[in-house]
């Protein structure tokens, strides 16, 4: 089954494009890069025969409850959530090693801290990906890192309800050409990071799982030093969501991974 959705992918210029996040001394500002809108054709996996696979195509979709139901009470449920992660990815992928370092949720309302990303991009660069390993491990433990293999991997699950509206999408990683890649700067200020903003290009194959629930979670690569295939996203905009009247609520949890 295919659907039609919009997107915003990346423009390519030949100059330096970032975003900039409370910059110059405006709290609250963002500096975004130009965005161009596009109708793009969605493949919808939830009855597909052939379903990703994390090794074989960087993605994988998994049926797999967790105990945490609520994170709006303090940090908690976060230890939960972390040992849940953890012991997926070591018998999912083959880690033998997992940090998680990072959980974000963002709610489809224009009030709420964090919304769903409308920019079609992969979340690390070779540059930004080796420097956070640093950051996260220090440069002698990330020598070892290096030599046995290691990634960067998303864990996103719906919170609450089903997902009706802004599902995450993913471009096929093999339909995806370098030059539609560009560097795109995170401009903090006390730091600078680095994302791939990805360009419009007709051959993308998009696809998507439908009515995902809490019960099922997406593990998606973002970087791997060994070259498993990494993953172009973004919040998808279906027709009718203009009137949906629950909004799309969803964590996302970026771990590193080491691999024997």
């Amino acid at each position: 089954m295919h659907i039609e959705a919009n997107v915003n992918y990346h423009v390519k210029k030949s100059i330096s494009q970032a975003f900039e996040f409370d910059v110059n001394g405006i709290v609250g500002n963002l500096v975004a890069p130009e965005l161009e809108p596009s109708a793009v054709q969605v493949t919808d996996l939830r009855h597909g025969e052939q379903q990703p696979d994390f090794h074989r195509d960087g993605i994988e979709f998994i049926e797999t409850p967790s105990q945490v139901a609520d994170f709006d009470n303090g940090d908690d449920w976060q230890a939960v959530l972390n040992r849940e992660l953890t012991e997926l990815l070591q018998s999912r992928i083959g880690a033998t090693e997992v940090i998680v370092f990072d959980h974000t949720v963002r709610i489809d309302d224009p009030q709420a801290p964090r919304r769903p990303a409308r920019n079609v991009h992969i979340d690390y660069s070779q540059a930004s990906a080796e420097q956070r390993l640093i950051d996260l491990v220090g440069e002698d433990v990330a020598r070892s890192y290096h030599k046995t293999g290691f990634g960067f991997v998303n864990a996103w699950r719906p919170i609450q309800r089903v997902i009706t509206s802004s599902p995450l999408g993913f471009i096929r990683a093999t339909s995806i050409e370098q030059d539609d890649l560009m560097a795109i700067g995170l401009v903090y200020p006390d730091r600078l990071g680095e994302i791939v903003g990805v360009a419009a290009n007709p051959s993308h194959q998009w696809f998507y799982r439908s009515a995902m629930d809490p019960d099922e979670v997406v593990i998606f690569n973002l970087y791997d030093n060994h070259g498993r295939p990494r993953m172009a996203h973004s919040a998808l905009d279906l027709p009718g969501d203009a009137h949906a009247t629950v909004p799309r609520m969803s964590i996302e949890s970026r771990t590193l991974v080491k691999y024997s």
